[in-house]
Parts: structure tokens; C-alpha cells; sequence
């Protein structure tokens, strides 16, 4: 709707000129074809918003009235186009302009100098507020990213504090109250066996030796919530194999491929290849019914690869809300704490791969410290496709959300590029008005300066060889001006040039000299 209104507004005067009489024979043709132009270009703005520049710089030399359309098209072009291919299109437009008007027309310097002018005015200014705009824009969009990053840093680190809490209290449990349940339970063990002790009591600290080991029971179960161990860590008694075997009881078509002994790995390597293996199958149970899924377990030097391959599901994918891939981050930073890598995502047959790569050996104490911020799980992944835990379609790759720092350095080069487009859109007049007193204006009147007192010298009847301070060069004779053997020359009139004095001749004397009417 926007476009159909654009094209409305700028072929108003392109239409209305051409509707205009007389009716010359191939008028309607013409028309037709520059509206055909100017709807190409509106169709194309957005794009290839510099192509839809050319087209329209190209009809103003059919028709005037497309000047009306290029300011707005080089505001688009700001808007939507990347500045170093503009800056060549502008400059080829100049230079193929003053080519054209200078020497192949013989446009006068004046004439050449207002065209100039309109491309500055019409094409370079709207440009330039065009790309400040857009720039603003991007420094919106900066302001929010930093924003969401501060806030999602301040999210960590009190999420961080609060692991540090949980991780302090579970030791000092540990140390302190599992150190007294096992001293307790000793204590009624050795009262237990006790030969000196009746029956009745001997019972009564078997009793209490079971109650003490049950709450230490109890209190491991604690501390493992304390340690978020116990969530998502496997059965005592399961292994790998149990676990693809429980899988293929449950009806998924699961095949096993394991060299080596998933039993033989340390603690935390074996929790999180178990982890990969049961969250894999629980996706393709869940996302892809029926399908077949390979797990394979393979050694490679001081690493092994855990991988969970499910191929497309035959009634095709099912339909879930988006995710926000906490599945797949919880995993991958379970993997990462392990010292491995995680990588998941789409096969191009359809089908979803889960991969981990987890060394031999873990880093030393069995509970190695995380490097740098922990995974947020809130920060935004890509969702293409493919299944993920608990929710929709899985994203192809595992991607943190953008760390503080980058999106600070992004701000202050959104800002940045702000303050030099300002400064662009600031300095190009002065800039103008420069060229045109450093530049054009030396060139345009140079030796063609009459000033007023000498003007004022020149006597009528007298022969040219005898006017005194005439100028050696002459200005262009202006539009409209039909009368022959009249020189113009100006008074050095700033800043245009125009003509101010006309010297007619008849027969090499002066018989008229006047002031033009500006």
C-alpha cells in the first residue's frame, strides 16, 4: 500500500506534464514508458534502493519533473543501503553529468553549476539524512541489546552468588553435619555388637544405627540438590547400555554401537555422556516417534565422541511451540563443566544429531570450576529446526547470548557513526559553500569581471580598441537572449556568476551598453 501511494505522489507531475497539450503523435508512448520507469523504481526501493536511483536520475534527462522523485529515492537509498556503494553511485553521477552537460553538450558553467546544485540538494542532503536516520535506528537497536545484556549480566552474577551459597552451604553440611551422622552411626554400630549389652538395648542401637544412616542418606540427597547433582545425574545402577536398553523396551528402534565400556570413565564424564544419551532419546521419543536412533560411543586419543542420531520421523515433524533452548543450553553447559563440547542441530536428511566431545580424563577433583559466565538460561539461541528438550523445534547450533562487552563496543560505534553522520549532514553546506568560493566562483568569472566605475567609462560610437578595461572573456550568453553581436560580462556578482552588463556592437563600436535586470 505504501509503495501504490509513493508511486501516486511522484508520478503526479510526471503524469500531469505529460497530459498536458499539445499532444505530439508519440507523447502517450513516452508517458507510458516513464511511468513504467518510475514504477520499476518504487517497486524496487527497497531491495535495490540505488538501482531504483539511477533509474529515476536517468529520467530526469527525458523528463524535469522526475527531479521531484530523487530526493525522495536518495532518502531511501540512506535508509536502506550501505554507504561506501552509494557514495560510488553519487560520484559516478557527477562526473558522468559534468561529462555529458560540459563537453559533449556545451552547457554553460552556470547552467552546469545549478545542476550540480540540484544533485547536492536533491540527492546528497536527503541521502545524508536518510543515513543519520537509519544510524539512529541502529543505536536504538545498540541501546536495547547493551540493555538486555547489562541486565542478563546482573541476572548472572546473582545467579552466581546464589551457586556460591548453595555450593558454601553443601560443604559446610558435608564437612560438619556428615562428619557427626558417621561418627553417631559408629558409635551405635559398636554398641550394636557390643557383648556386654542386653538384647532389648542391643536392638534399640540397631534401630538407631539404621535411623542415622538413613538420615545421612537423606542429607547426600540434600546436598546433591544443593549441588544441582541430583537433577539430572543418572541412576546409581545405570549405565549406558541399561539406559538404550530401557529406551528399545519403551518401543524406540534404538541401535548401540559402543567401543569401549561406558562404566570405564571417570565420574563426571560418565554423568554427562549418560546425560547426552537420555536427553537424545527423550527429544527423539518426543519429536520424532517412530523414527530409528543410532547411539554411538567411540574413543579418539584422550577424548571420546558421544553421538545420538535420529533419522527424519516417518509422519513427518511435529508441531511445538518455539523454544527457548534451556534444554540444550543445561546440556551443553553440563558438558562444558565436564570439559567437553556440545554441538546439535538439523541433518540436512531431515533427522536431528546430538554430538559430544568429552575428554578421557576430567580436569583434577572430579568438580571442575566453570570457565568464565555460566550459560544464562534465558539468553536467545537460533531456531531453525529439529527438536529440543521440552519444547518445538531445537536450535541448529547452541549460541550464548551477546556478553556485556560486545554490546557495549556496539553501542559506542552505534554512537559513533551517529555523531559522523550529524557532522556529515552539518558539514556538507559548509562544505558546498566552500567549493563554491574556492572553486567555481574563481573559475566562473575569471576575465569577465567589468566592474561599475568602468562601466561607466565606456562611451557609445566609440570603437572597441578604444574602450578602456574591457575584459578579454565574455560569460555565456543567458537563456532567452536572441540578440546578436551582444557580449555579456559580469560585475563579479557572487555567488551564481550571472550576467550583469550587455555590450552590443555593430561594425567593432559600441552603439548599446545596459544593465540586465537580475
Amino acid at each position: 500500500m505504501r509503495h501504490v501511494l509513493l508511486f501516486a505522489v511522484l508520478a503526479a507531475p510526471v503524469g500531469y506534464a505529460g497530459a498536458t497539450p499539445p499532444h505530439p503523435r508519440y507523447a502517450l508512448p513516452l508517458l507510458v514508458v516513464k511511468l513504467l520507469m518510475l514504477a520499476t523504481a518504487v517497486a524496487g526501493s527497497r531491495r535495490r534502493p540505488l538501482v531504483a536511483l539511477v533509474l529515476v536520475v536517468l529520467g530526469s534527462l527525458v523528463d524535469g519533473n522526475f527531479v521531484f522523485a530523487i530526493p525522495v529515492f536518495s532518502y531511501l537509498v540512506g535508509r536502506r543501503s550501505a554507504a561506501a556503494p552509494a557514495v560510488v553511485v553519487f560520484a559516478l553521477i557527477a562526473a558522468g553529468g559534468t561529462v555529458l552537460n560540459l563537453a559533449l553538450l556545451g552547457t554553460a558553467a552556470a547552467t552546469w553549476f545549478l545542476l550540480a546544485s540540484v544533485l547536492l540538494f536533491a540527492g546528497v542532503f536527503p541521502w545524508l539524512v536518510g543515513r543519520y536516520r537509519r544510524q539512529q535506528q541502529e543505536l536504538v537497536e545498540a541501546g536495547r541489546r547493551h540493555a538486555e545484556a547489562s541486565a542478563r549480566e546482573e541476572r548472572g552474577a546473582a545467579e552466581r552468588i546464589r551457586l556460591r551459597e548453595r555450593a558454601r552451604i553443601a560443604q559446610e553440611m558435608h564437612d560438619s553435619l556428615g562428619h557427626d551422622l558417621s561418627l553417631i552411626a559408629l558409635r551405635a554400630a559398636a554398641l550394636e555388637v557390643a557383648t556386654d549389652l542386653d538384647d532389648r538395648h542391643r536392638v534399640a542401637a540397631g534401630e538407631l544405627r539404621a535411623s542415622v544412616a538413613t538420615a545421612t542418606e537423606r542429607l547426600h540427597e540434600i546436598i546433591g540438590l544443593l549441588r544441582e547433582e541430583a537433577a539430572g545425574t543418572r541412576p546409581v545402577d545405570e549405565n549406558v547400555a541399561e539406559l538404550v536398553d530401557g529406551a528399545r523396551e519403551a518401543g524406540i528402534a534404538v541401535r548401540l554401537d559402543a567401543e569401549f565400556d561406558a562404566d570405564e570413565l571417570p565420574t563426571v564424564v560418565g554423568h554427562a555422556a549418560h546425560r547426552v544419551v537420555r536427553e537424545a532419546l527423550t527429544n527423539a521419543a518426543r519429536y520424532a516417534p517412530g523414527a530409528a536412533v543410532t547411539v554411538s560411543l567411540a574413543r579418539s586419543g584422550d577424548r571420546i565422541e558421544v553421538t545420538v542420531i535420529n533419522a527424519p520421523p516417518p509422519a513427518g515433524p511435529l508441531p511445538g511451540p518455539p523454544s527457548h533452548g534451556s534444554g540444550l543450553l543445561a546440556l551443553a553447559e553440563r558438558v562444558r563443566l565436564a570439559g567437553g563440547t556440545l554441538d546439535a542441530g538439523p541433518r540436512d536428511d531431515g533427522g536431528f544429531a546430538v554430538r559430544a566431545w568429552l575428554p578421557v580424563r576430567p580436569r583434577d577433583g572430579q568438580g571442575p570450576e566453570p570457565v568464565g559466565d555460566p550459560v544464562d538460561a534465558s539468553a536467545p539461541v537460533s531456531r531453525p529446526r529439529g527438536p529440543v528438550d521440552g519444547e518445538g523445534p531445537a536450535p541448529d547450533r547452541v549460541r550464548p547470548a551477546e556478553a556485556p562487552a560486545d554490546a557495549e563496543r556496539r553501542l559506542q560505534v552505534a554512537r559513533r557513526r551517529v555523531r559522523r553522520s550529524l557532522l556529515a549532514a552539518l558539514g556538507a553546506p559548509a562544505g558546498f559553500a566552500l567549493m563554491l568560493s574556492l572553486v567555481y566562483y574563481p573559475v566562473a568569472t575569471a576575465g569577465t569581471v567589468l566592474d561599475q566605475a568602468a562601466f561607466d567609462e565606456l562611451r557609445v560610437g566609440a570603437s572597441r580598441a578604444d574602450l578602456p578595461g574591457l575584459p578579454h572573456r565574455q560569460l555565456d550568453r543567458p537563456a532567452g537572449a536572441d540578440r546578436d553581436g551582444c557580449e555579456y560580462y559580469t560585475d563579479g556578482n557572487f555567488p551564481l556568476a550571472q550576467p550583469t552588463w550587455r555590450l552590443c556592437f555593430a561594425g567593432n563600436r559600441l552603439v548599446s551598453k545596459e544593465r540586465i535586470d537580475q
